[in-house]
């Protein structure tokens, strides 16, 4: 099967695109949409699936209208997979869905699944994952040793706007207790240093590295003897979760109904639901690196199951259950 991605981001065209070339897909990533290419692909490379994902700048506006005009009237089933919901369900998901009328969507939460078929379109669940290309264990880097690292976004403004938001609670049981005692985690993402108003302390600058390309995120991964990763919600886990795993890194994360449902902890992770928890752990840990390799090396192990050839997989088993394909 021939499957076109309308994407162009590096955090979607390594995944799943990769997943389905792993499962036997011939894939086609778009790249930049113009008015003019969308029609020059489908009549070029005459795709059997086509897919667009995530929230990029291949979501704006204008560009649903040439998705809308030109796919539509292809013939050609067209999927969308919602991974921003739940938080931005309401602001993003279903404006989007209701603009380009795709013929099904898969959703990150289980619970965002009935909402899309009340407006009319076939859904169903589908998690992220992790791809081996760009998630992998590897050699540690010496200019990216630490003892503690996180690879993520402070996400301030936002977090400002959802004040209840899960996330926050989740950096103060995982961050604020060991900034707060001034035990040094090496920070890479954007805005931390504006995250003062939700942590309440501020995190030194000089364990701020700013921005670091997604498919250099591995190599953070492999030089951490701790990586820090913050759950979203309570009900699903970060992509971050797989491809932290994936990358042999020794996962320290929120205790969560969700992260027991998918993973041991204590044998594949380990998990925190207090700032007391979370400073035992980090001491614990750091004192006996054998029992941190073991379940490092475990980790690995548990997260194969959920690799992008296997969501691939799963995605193509529900599309024909629902007579999509």
């Amino acid at each position: 099967m021939k499957v076109l991605f309308l994407e162009n981001h590096p955090m979607w065209i390594h995944g799943l695109p990769n997943g389905f070339r792993d499962a036997g897909h011939t894939v086609k990533i778009s790249g930049p949409l113009t008015p003019s290419k969308i029609p020059k692909l489908l009549s070029s490379f005459r795709p059997d699936l086509i897919i667009s994902l995530g929230w990029t700048p291949e979501h704006r506006e204008q560009k649903r209208k040439w998705v809308r005009r030109f796919v539509a009237s292809s013939g050609i089933p067209h999927i969308y997979w919602a991974t921003e919901d739940p938080t931005h369900h309401e602001s993003f998901s279903l404006p989007y869905v209701r603009s380009i009328k795709p013929d099904f969507v898969f959703t990150i939460c289980r619970s965002m699944v009935k909402n899309y078929k009340k407006i009319g379109i076939k859904a169903a669940h589908m998690d992220f994952g992790y791809h081996r290309k760009v998630h992998h264990e590897g050699k540690s880097i010496k200019h990216l040793q630490s003892d503690i690292a996180i690879v993520a976004n402070g996400y301030s403004r936002i977090l400002k706007i959802y004040p209840k938001h899960f996330r926050i609670k989740s950096l103060h049981h995982l961050i604020r207790p060991l900034v707060k005692d001034r035990t040094r985690i090496d920070f890479w993402g954007r805005q931390w240093e504006d995250m003062k108003p939700i942590l309440g302390v501020g995190i030194p600058r000089n364990w701020i590295h700013g921005y670091l390309p997604y498919p250099e995120a591995h190599k953070v991964y492999n030089s951490a003897k701790i990586v820090i990763g913050p759950q979203n919600q309570l009900t699903q886990v970060t992509q971050r979760t797989y491809e932290i795993l994936a990358s042999g890194g020794f996962l320290l994360t929120s205790d969560t109904p969700e992260i027991r449902r998918l993973f041991k902890p204590g044998k594949d992770l380990v998990i925190s639901r207090s700032g007391s928890q979370t400073r035992r752990l980090v001491k614990y840990y750091m004192q006996h690196p054998n029992e941190r390799e073991q379940i490092r090396k475990q980790g690995m192990r548990a997260v194969m199951r959920h690799s992008y050839k296997q969501r691939a997989q799963y995605m193509i088993s529900q599309l024909k259950k629902h007579k999509i394909l």
